[in-house]
């Protein structure tokens, strides 16, 4: 394997052939992140690499700390990727590492703006940027109650620019930037029809031994607790009479808090007499397949997220959505396409489901709207162009404007 350095230079080589001048030249952007885990950001990620044709103005980089799948997905993409080194707080000899091969990319590229996705990219990195005369951007995906360290420390660096992934996240974002210019961008996603979606939702329900006549719920997540797993499965302990339903829930451990739950999970499912019609599916890479298999999307968030890239996926699958009426998801979902409740209100959990399980007409008038939907919300091409027009470089040498 190639070190990080010969890289970074063979990457120079041909990006640099790439910048032209004048009204053609590309804006050309460095996304920032850590991917170690895989989750919302990652999958962002992917997308601007995999959709970056729908907006042939804007360039996307990828700078990443950790091996794994976000950054094979990228290399497959076929984008610049440069790899910074596993790096720790912790261990603060990996952070300057990772420093000083990213000043070497900065030092050799021009970018119009260098993205940090989330306070640990912020804390680590803004200020190599900024060191090097660099815009820098904090692009925050979620709710910053800025108590967390990492948010305190992050906010002793100003960004020229944050961006949002929803209106809920802007507004919290504002009391801690407040004098940052901040934009919305709803997240781009790859919303392509899935080929042969009959035949993939006979094979998924076959390999899951599923008739039908059965009614799937999917929820598609990471496993923490705000995500309400708990909460799910407590509401579908009410349905135990009801016939025919079962319940996929895909996500697998990436952490050790995430094992301990994981394990919780298993056995309240057991406790509740409920684990015959739970299944525990682990981390899939083909939520698309798992959605044409499924006819309904559960997921009844315990604390508000800042978007919910899986609730616009269902909805483009055609699934009607249920979750709690909180954070970015109000932005997503409305009474058009799913179902909104109380959070940690089990009782209204489990008539939602109760209607959905028992009223195919109903999740068929809910699905279709899903989809115009979340079509409005992530077009790729509509907001790959609002990403162009915030990073677009007014001086031309990147500088501030």
């Amino acid at each position: 394997m190639k070190s990080a350095n010969d890289v970074n230079l063979e990457l120079s080589d041909v990006t640099r052939k790439r910048v032209v001048s004048g009204a053609s030249r590309r804006v050309r952007v460095l996304h920032v992140n850590a991917g170690n885990l895989y989750g919302g950001v990652e999958t962002l990620l992917t997308t601007l690499a995999a959709m970056r044709h729908v907006c042939p103005g804007l360039e996307p980089h990828f700078a990443t700390c950790y091996e794994g799948r976000s950054s094979r997905e990228l290399m497959a993409a076929g984008v610049p990727v440069y790899m910074l080194g596993e790096t720790r707080i912790s261990r603060p000899w990996t952070v300057w590492r990772a420093r000083r091969l990213l000043r070497q990319v900065l030092q050799k590229e021009h970018f119009d703006l260098v993205i940090c996705h989330m306070a640990w990219s912020l804390v680590l990195f803004g200020g190599v940027a900024r060191g090097l005369q660099q815009r820098v951007a904090l692009w925050a995906h979620g709710f910053q109650s800025g108590e967390h360290w990492l948010e305190r420390i992050a906010r002793r660096t100003t960004p020229d620019l944050a961006i949002a992934n929803s209106r809920f996240t802007a507004a919290n974002l504002r009391d801690h930037y407040p004098k940052t210019p901040t934009q919305v961008i709803y997240c781009p996603m790859a919303l392509v029809d899935l080929a042969e979606a009959d035949r993939c939702r006979a094979a998924v329900r076959h390999e899951q031994g599923v008739d039908d006549d059965t009614a799937v719920i999917l929820q598609v997540s990471r496993l923490e607790p705000l995500k309400g797993q708990l909460v799910h499965l407590r509401a579908l302990a009410q349905l135990m009479a009801a016939p025919k339903w079962v319940c996929w829930i895909a996500g697998g451990p990436q952490t050790r808090q995430e094992e301990k739950y994981f394990r919780e999970l298993q056995e309240t499912a057991y406790q509740l007499g409920i684990a015959e019609r739970v299944r525990f599916l682990g981390e899939r890479a083909d939520v698309p397949k798992l959605l044409a298999g499924a006819d309904i999307y559960s997921q009844p968030n315990q604390a508000p997220e800042g978007f919910g890239l899986v609730f616009v996926e269902a909805l483009w699958a055609g699934r009607p959505v249920i979750s709690s009426a909180i954070g970015g998801v109000l932005e997503i979902v409305d009474d058009s396409c799913g179902l909104l409740v109380a959070p940690g209100d089990t009782d209204a959990l489990a008539g939602s489901l109760r209607l959905l399980i028992e009223s195919p007409e109903v999740r068929q008038r809910l699905g279709e709207a899903g989809v115009a939907r979340a079509r409005w919300l992530c077009d790729p091409t509509t907001q790959m162009e609002k990403l162009r027009e915030v990073s677009e470089d007014k001086t031309g040498h990147g500088g501030w404007s």
